[in-house]
């Protein structure tokens, strides 16, 4: 077993909003599956979307692969994504179809600071059972991946489409047909023992899902099992729609993609980092800030966009928590780290913050308690002097 390598394909303009990572049904190219719905999601999003191994723009695998090691083939390849838009430690949202909807929970489970905010498509938590899974598996390598299109055909589409839009039909069976044996059987045998049913209450992130009504691959119970599961979900059910709903109904799925997108909006690192230095500069003050020395320069300006953008613009940033009580928490661990530089700038924040100096001379009486009376007294002696030097009296 190993992790498969996964390439991708752009849908839309690079660095056009923030990144959609689209993933693929078993058996399609995402450019296939995704052009329509693509197409009218651009104009607010940057859309890339992935291949299968052996499917598309991706390679065929040389092992087999479980869903996840396909999972964090996938994160890797949003990752390099996030790189080349000059977000390496960004996020992305994302929306698949079938395993690519198997592979957003995996996603969701294993790297959640990644994803802010997710829809699953015509998938499920459980996705068929391990014998038809193997026998699939069985039956495509020994007769190759044309033995599928037949009833495909019959299993994608809701009764009428193909008359209705031979050409996208004929888009997805041709994409079946060219899958590498190796890679769509490697599939199989990743969902044959795929089920996270136990674990989707512990995902965070918003989760929309969408069913099709004619779907009996993965019917709409499917779905709501995933949106009941979670602890934030919300069930769509299409009318005239079967197993490959961006293809069917491109329209309806990214009205419903943008609306639910839109909640989990993403940041990018450039406004991580802006809203970030508005926070250190509220917290610390415009003296810390601008005094002698405290511009970065060319030799620190890394470190200090890495510190504005992670302390300040991920974390201080954070509604969980009001500041006085951050300050709380940062003046207890400077005091037990007896870093007494940072600790001075940190007695200045917290009064900024809110906190009275009879509750500063608490907070460190509380740290002689866990961190020790010599490390306490320490920070006594810093305090004092930190709010003399600013003409507090005490």
């Amino acid at each position: 077993m190993s992790v498969p390598v996964i390439n991708g394909v752009e849908l839309s303009e690079a660095g056009n909003g923030p990144l959609l990572l689209l993933g693929p049904s078993l058996g399609t190219s995402a450019a296939a599956l995704w052009e329509g719905s693509a197409a009218l999601l651009a104009e607010d999003h940057h859309v890339v979307g992935w291949d299968l191994p052996g499917h598309g723009t991706s390679p065929a695998p040389d092992d087999g692969f479980t869903m996840a090691e396909l999972g964090r083939g996938v994160l890797a390849f949003a990752e390099r994504t996030l790189r080349d838009r000059g977000e390496a430690s960004g996020t992305f949202v994302y929306a698949g179809v079938s395993v690519g909807g198997a592979v957003g929970l995996q996603l969701l489970l294993d790297a959640p600071e990644r994803v802010a905010a997710a829809a699953l498509l015509c998938t499920g938590a459980r996705i068929g059972t391990p014998d038809g899974w193997h026998e699939r598996a069985a039956m495509v390598r020994a007769f190759g991946t044309a033995t599928m299109v037949e009833g495909s055909a019959k299993r994608w589409f809701a009764p009428g489409f193909l008359e209705r839009e031979p050409e996208v039909a004929r888009a997805l069976l041709a994409s079946l047909e060219a899958a590498d044996t190796t890679g769509y059987a490697a599939v199989c045998k990743a969902l044959a023992t795929f089920d996270v049913r136990d674990r989707l209450g512990t995902i965070r992130v918003p989760v929309l899902t969408v069913a099709g009504v004619a779907d009996e691959a993965t019917p709409p119970s499917d779905l709501q099992t995933i949106a009941d599961g979670v602890p934030d979900g919300r069930a769509v059910v299409l009318d005239d729609v079967a197993h490959l709903a961006p293809a069917e109904a491109p329209a309806e799925v990214a009205d419903l993609l943008r609306a639910h997108l839109e909640q989990g909006a993403v940041i990018t690192e450039s406004q991580r980092t802006a809203a970030g230095a508005v926070v250190r500069r509220q917290v610390l003050g415009d003296e810390h800030l601008d005094g002698a020395g405290a511009a970065p320069t060319s030799f620190t300006r890394d470190f200090d966009d890495l510190v504005t953008q992670y302390a300040w613009g991920s974390v201080w940033s954070r509604p969980g928590l009001d500041r006085r009580t951050r300050s709380v928490v940062a003046l207890t661990a400077l005091v037990a780290q007896r870093d007494h530089d940072e600790l001075a700038t940190h007695v200045r924040a917290a009064l900024r913050n809110g906190m009275s100096t009879d509750e500063l001379a608490e907070v460190i009486l509380q740290t002689a308690v866990h961190c020790g009376t010599a490390a306490a007294a320490a920070a006594f002696r810093v305090a004092q002097e930190t709010l003399r030097a600013d003409g507090v009296e005490l």
